[in-house]
């Protein structure tokens, strides 16, 4: 989602009108998910996808066009058949369902600053009847906006709270009413103690994931703007404090890369006492070997230890600092979203006979 919010800020300087098509249904084999948006700009600058190109984004392009120059929103139907399926890499065909209007970023905002702050939201989006009708829901207890009807903004309130709570996307059909309701969560958060070489490229790739970034580091000298100008946060002081200030839950992923003893084993004690999602250590096995017995003489059990990844990163025989980082952020996402961490052509080839 924050890639979204980039190009709508970018849209939003290059522009005066925008539309935004989000993916509200999908059937069959599509390769994008519900909430996969695309901008378009009066003047046909296109900046995201609703499948990964091809033919069936540029029908969208042509449509959002129409929807600007009448300013009226439109649900479309799109088939991938079988040439536009194997265009983007499929095997086979499914159908979407998009649903173009044109920008209105006030909730969106609303939307932007409240995960920002650690909130979940939703926000309903009717698709018939009076198209573009939108409710705002924060977990927080705000309802905003209307369906048209009183009595379906209950119906669709609860559900959107429903839909907060599980994290999931997709259209509803309601007392004759389909609307898209759609939730928002905080941004996955990567907290990296230590400002080295590694934490550079390492952050910088981490923010095109969509994760919020913070750097911690007691050397005023490495932890500068210079060297991180878009980090989301840079502190300076003693690690072991500073983390304990961030939410250590199963979104965040911690990475040490100080290479220090006096950072790292503090850090790692209070991680281990929290549900923290991913905890990872920069160094070679050798030194990973001598952290994890220093824990285990000071009474930290083996189930904890088994939750340090050192050596981090999966094995992509990285050398460089953007090598390297690469390989970390390859392990959080397998880790985060259940992967294996074996090649595609392994995992989806049958065995031959």
């Amino acid at each position: 989602m924050a890639e979204f919010f980039d190009h709508m800020d970018e849209l939003r300087r290059a522009t005066r009108k925008a539309a935004v098509a989000t993916l509200v249904n999908t059937r069959g084999t599509t390769p994008r998910k519900e909430g996969a948006r695309m901008l378009v700009g009066e003047d046909g600058a296109a900046l995201g996808s609703v499948t990964i190109g091809g033919c069936v984004d540029a029908q969208v392009i042509e449509e959002s066009e129409v929807v600007l120059a009448t300013m009226r929103p439109r649900l479309l139907e799109l088939n991938l058949g079988d040439e536009e399926a194997w265009e983007i890499g499929l095997t086979c065909g499914g159908t979407i369902e998009v649903f173009i209007e044109p920008l209105a970023p006030e909730s969106l905002e609303r939307v932007r600053r409240h995960t920002l702050a650690g909130g979940r939201a939703a926000v309903v989006t009717r698709l018939d009847g009076e198209p573009g009708r939108k409710l705002l829901i924060l977990d927080d207890g705000t309802v905003e906006g209307t369906l048209g009807d009183h009595f379906l903004d209950e119906r669709f309130t609860r559900e959107a709270r429903e839909a907060i709570v599980a994290g999931v996307s997709r259209t509803l059909l309601l007392e004759g009413t389909r609307a898209f309701v759609e939730a928002f969560a905080p941004p996955a958060l990567l907290l990296v103690v230590g400002a080295g070489h590694v934490a550079m490229p390492l952050t910088a790739l981490a923010r095109v994931l969509g994760y919020r970034t913070v750097v911690l580091d007691g050397r005023p000298r490495f932890a500068t703007r210079e060297r991180f100008p878009e980090v989301d946060e840079l502190r300076v002081g003693i690690p072991s404090e500073l983390v304990a200030e961030y939410p250590l839950i199963p979104s965040t992923a911690l990475v040490l890369v100080a290479h220090d003893y006096k950072y790292d084993l503090p850090v790692l004690k209070k991680a281990l006492e929290t549900e923290v999602g991913y905890i990872g250590m920069l160094g070679s096995a050798r030194r990973g070997a001598t952290i994890l017995k220093i824990l285990g003489e000071e009474g930290v059990g083996d189930a904890a230890l088994k939750r340090i990844r050192v050596p981090i990163g999966l094995d992509l025989g990285a050398r460089s600092a953007p090598e390297i980082a690469l390989a970390i952020l390859a392990e959080i996402q397998a880790v985060r979203g259940g992967g294996s961490g074996q090649p595609m052509s392994a995992v989806t080839r049958s065995p031959r006979p």
